[in-house]
């Protein structure tokens, strides 16, 4: 057996729910990624085996005769893989905390906290999946998910967890300092794109109703990357505010302009009903709702200190003076 003839994990993932589905659209919500982000990795896995397995009419898709038959084959492979693994774990079970959400959301929001919650619940094996695919709770053996989406999760115990909003961010060091002072100066200076932040509903909130989504430049699949690369002082990003805050507070990005952009989703805490008053579940809501809690705390303090307050380094000199006047948060 030659493992490296195998298509990679995700892009079968991809594969077995939209055929499931028969819907592009449909699989991008199960796995809460975007449609762009599913219709990638199947026409990646289809150039891989030199074969079509989806017919596609318009936005309509249909599986071939030969990709429902590799949809038939690769659902008992995953189920195989399940299985075996949920064997090998159930003698431990009952320690272990599985918590699955974004990549993005665990690397800048939930790991620069976890040590706390680490220290207080010794007793769980913490497992964290950090992930943009598919959480399946009885499949993957879940116990916890915190997803960004529209918060219709059917059989699930679902609670908002924290709103979320778009804004303009960039690196204080950027065009040397010389940032943009007004919307319309966004047409002079590269804008870093993602399918998951897209820039036309900010332009909308930014009275640029006529702007189109920027179609060039480098496009980051992953908002962690895409936040890193304005850090780096590549272009400007389009950030979420839960991701970018902790950034902005300390002096790495600054928030450009006053204004939002509305977010049709937020991030939402989810578990099986019946696994919502289990210790473990229970500890990892509470501790989680407490750094949410926090989180809003630290957000208003940075409002009312103002942006020379919430810079605490990173700039000096010219560039330091060009930035603070853009240095803007707000709830």
């Amino acid at each position: 057996m030659d493992l490296r003839q195998l298509p990679a994990l995700n892009a079968i993932k991809a594969f077995e729910a939209a055929a499931r589905h028969e819907s592009f659209s449909r699989a991008a919500d199960e796995l809460f990624v975007t449609h762009g982000a599913v219709s990638h990795q199947i026409r990646a896995l289809e150039a891989e085996l030199g074969i079509a397995l989806f017919s596609r009419d318009g936005k309509r898709v249909q599986l071939t005769d030969v990709g429902r038959r590799y949809a038939t084959q690769v659902r008992a492979a995953l189920t195989a893989l399940v299985d075996a693994t949920q064997a090998i774990r159930g003698g431990d079970r009952e320690r272990r905390l599985v918590v699955s959400m974004l990549t993005s959301f665990a690397a800048r929001w939930v790991t620069p906290r976890l040590g706390s919650f680490i220290e207080a619940n010794p007793q769980w094996d913490l497992e964290l999946l950090s992930t943009n695919a598919l959480a399946d709770f009885t499949r993957d053996d879940i116990d916890v998910a915190i997803r960004f989406g529209y918060g219709k999760y059917p059989g699930l115990h679902a609670e908002l967890l924290l709103e979320e909003v778009f804004f303009p961010a960039c690196s204080p060091t950027f065009n040397g300092g010389k940032l943009p002072k007004v919307p319309t100066d966004l047409a002079k200076f590269p804008l870093l794109r993602s399918d998951d932040e897209l820039w036309r509903p900010w332009f909308d909130a930014a009275g640029l109703n006529d702007w189109p989504e920027p179609k060039r430049g480098v496009l980051y699949e992953d908002s962690s990357n895409l936040l890193q690369a304005a850090i780096e002082g590549q272009g400007i990003a389009l950030t979420r505010r839960s991701l970018a805050m902790p950034e902005v507070a300390a002096g790495r990005l600054v928030r450009l302009f006053d204004i939002d952009g509305p977010s049709p989703w937020q991030y939402y805490f989810l578990c099986q009903p019946q696994m919502l008053q289990t210790a473990r579940v229970m500890a990892f809501r509470n501790w989680v709702f407490e750094e949410v809690r926090r989180f809003r705390q630290l957000f208003e303090r940075a409002c009312q200190e103002g942006p020379q307050k919430a810079v605490k380094g990173g700039k000096t000199g010219k560039a330091e003076k060009a930035a603070r006047p853009s240095l803007q948060v707000e709830p």
